[in-house]
């Protein structure tokens, strides 16, 4: 058996021109009413999204969206429940570390247009704001030429196309009950950006482990040690093990706060985990001017699992 593209929820790299990002909590003091309201957004999501398709096919609108661990188990008590899905373990390096914030529900939209966004996470949050409250909601932007905010080129070495389904959707081998389901790992960060704007391209450039302009990789010799593109890898008998990431930007200019929601897809955390590990224990030199706030896993179910909840099978 192989994993199926068309049982899965949209997991693949699509930035967008615009996004949300929402993490929420449920209230956990009506389990009957909660658990019936998440049926229902189980079951009337995939229309909504859907029907929006239908209304502006031009906006491209890519939605996923799942559970954290703790909303699991509240939930689905006596449900299976998948192999790799626990709370975020806080990662502390020698300098800094990647912090664990709380998320029950993990809502990820994105599309050309913000009204398109607007309009989805309207009828969503129908459902889901009586039981919920916000633990965050950031809006992103696609920035110029697909750069990250820092003014790198994002995502040269993501699994393109199809090909990103071999890295993103859990093989029915691995864990059959949840094929075709994703782990999504979300973190957000505020980066000083007068401090990375006061180096100089060139050591950027070191910092990053890629020209700015070209994107074209460095030699290792040009590389700082803790270069960002060398200690984010995870790497085994020289065969590198890949996720889906994006790196989108936020802001709020007046305010001089700028920063990079991270969100990265796997069908296995283990391997965006030990990213994290390598990035925090060694050091990476971008974490010097970006400040982790939050940091959440969360499972992200295939449309059959979904089908499941809103039937009441868990």
């Amino acid at each position: 058996m192989t994993v199926d593209i068309k049982k899965a929820q949209d997991v693949y790299k699509d930035a967008g021109e615009s996004v949300i990002f929402t993490t929420l909590l449920l209230n956990h003091s009506d389990l009957e009413k909660e658990k019936d309201a998440i049926a229902e957004f189980s079951d009337m999501s995939n229309s909504i999204i859907n029907s929006m398709r239908i209304r502006d096919p031009e906006a491209q609108a890519n939605i996923a969206w799942g559970f954290g661990s703790d909303a699991w188990d509240y939930l689905f008590p006596n449900a299976p429940k998948p192999k790799e899905l626990e709370p975020f373990q806080e990662i502390k390096g020698p300098k800094y570390t990647a912090v664990s914030t709380p998320g029950d529900i993990f809502i990820h939209v994105r599309a050309k247009k913000m009204s398109v966004i607007y309009e989805l996470m309207d009828q969503f949050m129908e459902i889901l704001r009586p039981i919920t409250k916000v633990e965050d909601e950031t809006h992103d932007f696609r920035y110029i030429e697909g750069r990250s905010i820092i003014g790198f080129i994002d995502g040269t070495e993501n699994p393109a196309g199809i090909e990103s389904m071999d890295y993103t959707l859990i093989d029915p081998a691995e864990d059959p009950e949840f094929a075709n389901g994703s782990y999504a790992f979300a973190q957000k960060y505020i980066h000083n950006m007068d401090a990375w704007k006061n180096l100089k391209t060139e050591d950027q450039e070191k910092a990053i482990g890629r020209h700015k302009f070209s994107d074209r990789e460095l030699d290792d010799d040009e590389k700082l040690k803790n270069a960002h593109n060398v200690v984010s890898k995870d790497e085994e008998n020289g065969v590198e093990h890949k996720i889906v990431r994006m790196n989108v930007p936020f802001s709020d200019p007046a305010k001089n706060i700028t920063g990079t929601y991270f969100i990265g897809y796997s069908k296995d955390f283990a391997i965006t985990n030990r990213m994290l590990t390598n990035m925090f224990t060694k050091s990476d030199r971008l974490l010097d001017f970006s400040t982790p706030i939050t940091g959440n896993l969360f499972f992200i179910p295939s449309k059959t699992t979904l089908e499941k909840i809103a039937d009441g099978a868990y």
